[in-house]
């Protein structure tokens, strides 16, 4: 079964530690309702971007949190 995570990223693409504990999901829609809910607080916590993951392989990013913070 794969796993789908999230790779987190400074603006400039180096990766960092997200400042919400990340975890595994079994299904795409899962992993993204969870970036849904906390990417206020991972963009406070010095995250700029992030890549979907499924196992190795990146499904789509960078994904910038800036962004969305427009719609808000």
């Amino acid at each position: 079964m794969a796993a789908w995570t999230w790779r987190f990223e400074k603006a400039d693409g180096s990766e960092t530690t997200p400042s919400v504990e990340p975890e595994e999901w079994t299904t795409q829609g899962d992993a993204e309702s969870w970036i849904g809910e906390v990417w206020k607080d991972l963009l406070a916590g010095g995250v700029d971007q992030v890549h979907l993951l499924e196992d190795d392989n990146v499904i789509y990013g960078p994904m910038s949190l800036h962004a969305a913070q427009s719609d808000s």
